[in-house]
């Protein structure tokens, strides 16, 4: 009965339809696998451009603690560019006790910079307009002022004076090229505050 069975099956022949039916089938499949693939070429194409990019010419970092505000908040997201030049005021990023801080920068290499008894800063003589600072402090600092900032480093100060450890203690000190990550040029969260800094 198993010889007959199989004998019937072996004299089957698919209908046109059947046919049809099985090769929209085979090219569904087909095509599944093609759009799958190239998904996955885009998205890991896609993901090692940002690694890239973040490597060489961004950092995205997260604030945190209160030494900057009311410019930066904790937990706000910012991009930094990768940059070894800055201008007075700028924002930068850079390594410190394996940790990221952020601070504004104030003296250049052999600037003068003088902080006075009332927390005003001059940078070789001439006062900043510091409107980015929410408090002016002299304190906390163990260095002597007038300072001059050394070579290829950066005299740097938090906008919340009173709480900021920054460039007035020499526990911190001056940022050095080999600390630097870069510029804080960018807030991406919250979105309400999303644009350039």
């Amino acid at each position: 009965m198993s010889n007959r069975n199989q004998t019937d099956l072996s004299n089957f022949k698919p209908s046109v339809d059947e046919l049809k039916k099985e090769l929209k089938r085979e090219n569904r499949k087909k095509e599944y696998r093609n759009v799958l693939r190239n998904t996955l070429i885009v998205v890991v194409s896609v993901a090692a451009l940002a690694v890239l990019i973040s490597s060489f010419y961004v950092t995205v970092l997260k604030v945190t603690g209160d030494s900057m505000t009311p410019t930066l908040e904790t937990g706000q997201i910012v991009i930094a560019q990768n940059s070894q030049e800055f201008e007075a005021g700028e924002m930068l990023a850079f390594y410190y006790n394996n940790k990221v801080l952020v601070k504004r920068v104030i003296g250049s290499p052999g600037d003068w910079v003088n902080i006075d008894a009332n927390g005003r800063v001059s940078v070789n003589g001439i006062e900043l307009e510091e409107t980015y600072a929410s408090d002016l402090s002299l304190e906390p600092t163990d260095i002597e002022f007038p300072y001059q900032v050394p070579e290829n480093r950066w005299f740097v100060l938090g906008d919340h004076r009173s709480v900021s450890i920054d460039s007035r203690s020499s526990v911190v000190g001056c940022v050095t090229k080999e600390q630097l990550i870069g510029k804080v040029v960018f807030r991406v969260f919250p979105f309400d505050a999303f644009g350039s800094l």
